[in-house]
């Protein structure tokens, strides 16, 4: 078998999800071949080839993919991926907007959001918000798939020897075209790849009372920030640090839910956290059945106190 790992990248740096993606690939087995395509990205075509587990990396280096959009991207893909058994991508924004349309244009189906490798061709997956794990196998000649990286434990980033091969392939669908981004900059980690993730819900009250509170807990303990959908809903804080369903999944190594009642959406993005800790006024909050220590208390009291003890 041979399987073609998408790689995620801002041109100048790998994604540490791709790491993820690669160690599904090798639950699978067979040849792993990454495929970098972007602009100016030698320097991560030569970061992939030092992964451990990869054997080649392709890189299609053009300006039509230098803001990967999907149309392009996917293009490259459906043209490429004919010769290989499986095609994977890190189930993030960038893997989900870019691999269902590779996977139109092979004319295939999809298996999304995987969590467990069973065989190479049989996977699990979350259905119901997280509530069931089912396990599908596909009858495609070609696996096209999204891994869910929480569930994979990376690889090594350094310790392989890849060779790096330059495509001529270019693929411009000419029908968008990149107009901008704003990029907000922050000394706190990534949220998705976080050790430490502190979460805030509609229970801080507003916007301005979220950093008030969380702000000073987070900095403390070196942790990203999160929130649960009815604070982004509410207009606390951006879209980007939503955490749940149809926003970010994490399984940091420690995750505090303040002021988060824990309604299911939410819960299937961080259920996987290694250690959960809820601070919550209401004894009833659904989030209290799944956290490893919580608190009932009023966070705008309890949460100064515990700055104050770290």
């Amino acid at each position: 078998m041979s399987i073609l790992v998408i790689a995620e990248h801002d041109n100048n740096t790998l994604n540490a999800a791709t790491l993820n993606v690669v160690a599904a690939a090798q639950e699978i087995g067979g040849d792993i071949t990454v495929l970098v395509a972007g602009s100016g990205a030698q320097a991560v075509a030569d970061a992939a080839a030092k992964v451990a587990g990869v054997s080649k990396v392709l890189l299609a280096d053009n300006a039509a993919y230098a803001n990967q959009l999907a149309e392009n991207v996917a293009a490259l893909i459906a043209e490429i991926g004919k010769n290989y058994s499986h095609i994977l991508a890190a189930a993030t924004t960038s893997g989900k907007n870019i691999l269902p349309r590779a996977a139109a244009l092979l004319d295939v189906s999809m298996v999304t959001d995987i969590v467990a490798v069973v065989g190479p061709k049989t996977f699990r997956r979350p259905i119901y918000a997280g509530n069931a794990i089912a396990t599908v196998e596909s009858s495609e000649d070609i696996i096209v798939g999204t891994v869910r990286g929480t569930a994979f434990d990376a690889v090594a980033a350094e310790g392989g020897s890849a060779t790096v091969e330059t495509i001529g392939e270019v693929k411009d669908a000419g029908v968008s075209s990149f107009v901008n981004e704003e990029i907000v900059k922050s000394e706190r980690p990534e949220l998705a790849g976080a050790r430490i993730v502190v979460s805030g819900g509609r229970g801080v009250g507003s916007g301005e009372n979220y950093h008030k509170i969380l702000d000073p807990l987070a900095d403390k303990l070196g942790a990203a920030q999160g929130a649960s959908r009815a604070a982004v809903d509410a207009g606390f804080v951006p879209n980007d640090m939503q955490v749940g369903q149809t926003g970010k999944i994490v399984a940091p190594e420690l995750y505090i839910a303040v002021g988060i009642s824990g309604a299911i959406q939410h819960l299937a993005g961080m259920k996987d956290s290694k250690v959960i800790v809820a601070i919550n006024k209401d004894e009833e909050a659904p989030i209290n059945a799944i956290a490893d220590y919580w608190l009932v208390g009023d966070l705008n009291q309890v949460i100064p106190e515990l700055v104050s003890k770290l």
